[in-house]
């Protein structure tokens, strides 16, 4: 695989080969290499089994085109890509793709141009998870999974479901998940900004689901972080610890709940829901429930949402995007004002430029541009990496979400009283489109009763689904706790860092089957 001074370099060659081709307005040459190592966790007590399986990789490398080529119906835009060779007789390969499907583009402004930001991070990877043997990483997957059976031994509860050691294997102690590594490095040149930009990252994840199969019980655990001295066995106990917590759940019936959502709840609602309707492309198209309302009250004013790629040992931080532009800090709602959006350099120029942008933002162009930064705009696939062979979208980093007067969690159950504690959701998607806010989701474990104050008994997984409205929740926030916490939701690559929130007045409905059970 290339080293960083090869992909450098590669970046330089070829932005100096293809400014000389003919017709050649402005070009951008990017050049990644991505690793992804990762050990997966298979424990069954009453199934033979490895525990831990073998490690394994997927590597890939090559450098992605975008051209705006000059054309007697004007500036034609194409993008073109090669896989596993950045030569110059790649770079001709991605150029003749990149020409071959160029089309005329009228919102086109430019490429990617520098502001008055300074780039704020550097050097900020673990060399030890550049060079991870596959033994250590086999070692971080034993770690987790062995978190994780202490757990499960330790537990006074699952001692009196069996008595002896042969018994308590019967119950079907499950531990499944994986370690994950990903290796990033790049390098860009443009027309704009001819010196080759360069950045390393090595974010580090573990996820584990835990279940005490004989009692239809699981919970789920993760962790996050950017060093291998700081990987801890802290996911697998985590999972553990919710499965044996969840036996014994009860069914609810339909209503409206006080509802504290746990982290993983709170971070699936941003991925899917609040991150999405805060990003230039969503106001450009409309499609978003805060369309017009820049400046603007959107939720209650105990919140605070923002995205920050520069902060230091936050996993989602990177030091230049993938459009070369400093990463760095954006306020989405600020005590519960809408502040602004995150975008790439293509949906900020094309929605500054609207003609209708006062109609979807709620402001002239003077006042949108301080919050149309583009900080946001990375070439990711859901699978980890900075893919070359894609044009940059708007992508969150670190989304960090905060409360007023937040309280320790014991605190903000007593003052629920009674509803619901909701650790894990699944499924969470808008319906009724994005700009409606209708949303639906289900509850699929780690999650409990509250009754006079306290957490009372489990709530059994699958047996409930949340339909609202996310508008309605962000303006009916009834308490924050203090601590935040790095929380992972599969399939996309940013972090949320949150608390857990409540909600007051959430409707749930019972899913099929809530009725035979009380029969």
């Amino acid at each position: 695989m290339p080293a960083l001074s090869e992909l450098a370099r590669a970046a330089r060659d070829g932005l100096a080969f293809l400014r000389a081709q003919p017709g050649v307005r402005e070009v951008e040459v990017f050049v990644s290499e991505n690793r992804t190592l990762l050990t997966r966790l298979n424990y069954t007590s009453h199934i033979p089994c490895n525990g831990v399986e073998e490690p394994k990789s997927a590597e890939m490398y090559g450098v992605g085109i975008q051209v705006a080529f000059d054309s007697p119906e004007g500036v034609l835009i194409g993008f073109g890509s090669e896989p596993s060779d950045l030569s110059t007789a790649g770079m001709r390969r991605a150029f003749d793709k990149a020409r071959q499907g160029a089309v005329r583009d009228p919102e086109f402004r430019s490429l990617p141009r520098p502001g008055g930001a300074a780039r704020a991070l550097f050097d900020y990877h673990d060399p030890a998870l550049l060079t991870i043997s596959d033994a250590q990483l086999v070692e971080s997957g034993w770690k987790v999974l062995q978190g994780g059976l202490r757990a499960f031994l330790a537990s006074g509860s699952l001692a009196d479901l069996a008595g002896s050691e042969a018994e308590l294997r019967g119950l079907g102690l499950i531990l499944g998940g994986d370690v994950t590594i990903v290796q990033e490095s790049m390098a860009i040149a443009s027309s704009q900004m001819p010196e080759p930009q360069t950045d390393v990252s090595t974010p580090m994840m573990g996820f584990v689901t835990a279940m005490v199969e004989s009692r239809e019980a699981k919970g789920s655990g993760w962790s996050t972080g950017t060093r291998l001295d700081h990987f801890t066995d802290e996911a697998g106990v985590e999972a553990a610890q919710r499965a044996i917590e969840a036996i014994g759940g009860e069914r609810i019936p339909s209503g409206d709940y006080t509802v504290i959502f746990g982290r993983q709840p709170v971070a699936d609602l941003m991925n899917n829901l609040v991150v999405p309707s805060c990003q230039a492309g969503s106001f450009y198209a409309s499609s978003t429930p805060f369309l017009g309302k820049l400046g603007k009250p959107v939720a209650s004013p105990r919140l605070s949402i923002y995205d920050h790629g520069a902060m230091p040992g936050f996993m989602g931080s990177k030091g230049i995007t993938c459009e070369g532009l400093p990463t760095g800090r954006t306020d989405l709602i600020r005590d519960g004002v809408l502040t602004g959006a995150l975008t790439n350099w293509y949906d900020a120029q094309r929605l500054l430029h609207d003609p209708g942008l006062a109609e979807k933002l709620g402001v002239d162009a003077m006042a949108a541009a301080p919050a149309l930064v583009a900080r946001n705009g990375f070439r990711y696939t859901g699978a980890g990496g900075r893919a070359f062979d894609t044009s940059p979208e708007t992508a969150a980093s670190n989304v960090i979400v905060e409360g007023s007067d937040p309280v320790a969690l014991d605190e903000l159950i007593k003052s629920v009283r009674d509803g619901l504690y909701v650790g894990r959701i699944w499924y969470t998607y808008p319906i009724n489109g994005l700009r409606a806010g209708d949303f639906t989701c289900t509850v699929v474990g780690d999650s409990f009763t509250i009754r006079d104050g306290r957490i009372a008994s489990p709530l059994k997984a699958n047996s409930v689904r949340i339909n609202d409205n996310i508008t309605r929740l962000l303006t009916h926030i009834a308490g924050i706790t203090k601590d935040q916490r790095g929380t992972l939701v599969w399939g996309v690559d940013e972090v949320v860092y949150t608390p857990e929130i409540a909600v007051t007045g959430v409707h749930v409905d019972a899913i099929a089957g809530f009725m035979e059970a009380t029969d």
